[in-house]
């Protein structure tokens, strides 16, 4: 038989996905892969209960429904400060992960670099390994996360064509500064390197911090691209509903690529979601102020059990130092695994998404209803005897 691709060897499947499985095997609460178990807005579920009779069915325009596209221009553009043409400025995608590979597709050329903070989502690393490009890692520094700018500068002088970021980021729940936004684009201005930004948390941000969108500094909108989708904001992770925001010459080759990739995104959702984006400001901090509240009860859960943990400044992420109930030569994989069985619990290795040398981290998030986190927290009680 003739040799298959060599590009899966450089990369596992999803470790993330994988718990999710293995929690479902040994019913472990699963507070691995990011998803609530809470429902969507109730308008949102009405819309969609009258689209399965009313249609659309059928396939949509390939960039994406107009009266979605139009809303999200809407949306968007009130948050961004922006115009946003729904024509030529957005792209309709499966999920966010669809516009970030359409995107590293539409921007590089095989060999080309990507700069990418670490740790970064699983998920960037084999995106970039697909492109047949290269990536190269900035350190965030914990507790903060905060990155040295000279190291930041040496990466961008290898030539990268472009930097990807997660803000607020995925699983350090970093949420960028404004000054550090600046820096990265007068960098990126300076060596002629595109913004490939990851905004899928933009309204989960906790007090004191506040979010800034890239393509608003001076000099960025040329050269950026904005990846998000409703899946964290609306409660919708299944439907899949994915977008990139981009100036018209980027927006062209990103549609080109997402025209051949999957066609459309699905009809019945699209319509059924523009009433989601249709919400008022009263919705984003309500919004806001449930997820404060969920962050509240684990994060003072965590604390109360003694398990050591950073606070996040946005996203829904926190990673745990698990160091003090591992046993000696055991790897973050096979106590993530052990503890899904023994405890009941369901996190992610932080080997999934460290570059350095970490083996004591671990993801946890916290997207859930308040007596699931109360349970949870109440399994986790007890770790370290259930772990001995």
């Amino acid at each position: 038989m003739q040799e298959m691709s060599r590009k899966n060897k450089m990369f596992t499947d999803s470790v993330i996905r994988r718990m999710t499985r293995i929690s479902l095997d040994c019913g472990a609460i699963n507070l691995a892969q990011g998803f609530p178990d809470f429902d969507p807005p109730k308008a949102m579920l009405d819309r969609l209960a009258e689209v399965s009779y009313e249609g659309p069915h059928q396939y949509p325009i390939t960039m994406g429904a107009p009266n979605f596209r139009e809303a999200l221009a809407r949306k968007c553009g009130r948050f961004m400060g922006r115009k946003l043409d729904p024509n030529t400025e957005i792209v309709v995608t499966i999920g966010s992960t669809e516009a970030m590979v359409d995107t590293i597709f539409a921007l590089t050329n095989p060999g080309d670099k990507i700069i990418m903070f670490s740790p970064y989502f699983e998920n960037y690393r084999a995106q970039a390994i697909m492109a047949d490009c290269e990536p190269i890692f900035v350190p965030l520094v914990p507790p903060a996360f905060n990155f040295d700018p000279n190291v930041l500068e040496d990466a961008f002088k290898q030539g990268a064509k472009a930097i990807l970021i997660c803000n607020p980021s995925n699983p350090s729940g970093k949420v960028f500064t404004y000054d550090e936004l600046k820096l990265i684009a007068d960098l990126c201005i300076k060596y002629d390197v595109y913004a490939i930004m990851d905004e899928v948390y933009e309204h989960i941000v906790y007090e004191g911090h506040k979010h800034t969108y890239m393509n608003s500094l001076l000099g960025m909108w040329e050269r950026t691209v904005s990846c998000s989708s409703l899946s964290k904001t609306y409660s919708v992770t299944g439907w899949r509903l994915g977008y990139a925001i981009a100036p018209q010459s980027i927006m062209e080759r990103i549609k080109q690529y997402h025209d051949f990739n999957t066609v459309g995104a699905p009809s019945p959702l699209m319509e059924a979601a523009v009433v989601g984006l249709d919400m008022p400001d009263s919705y984003y901090e309500e919004f806001g102020a449930h997820y404060a509240h969920m962050k509240k009860i684990f994060t003072d859960g965590l604390k109360s059990i003694g398990i050591p943990f950073t606070d996040p400044q946005g996203a829904y992420f926190v990673l745990a130092n698990i160091g003090p109930y591992m046993k000696p030569g055991q790897s973050d994989v096979q106590f993530c695994e052990e503890m899904a069985h023994k405890v009941g619990v369901a996190c992610v290795p932080g080997t999934s998404f460290f570059n350095e040398n970490v083996n004591d981290i671990v993801r946890v998030h916290f997207a859930k209803k308040d007596e699931t986190l109360y349970e949870a927290l109440n399994r986790l009680a007890d770790i370290k005897k259930k772990m001995a």
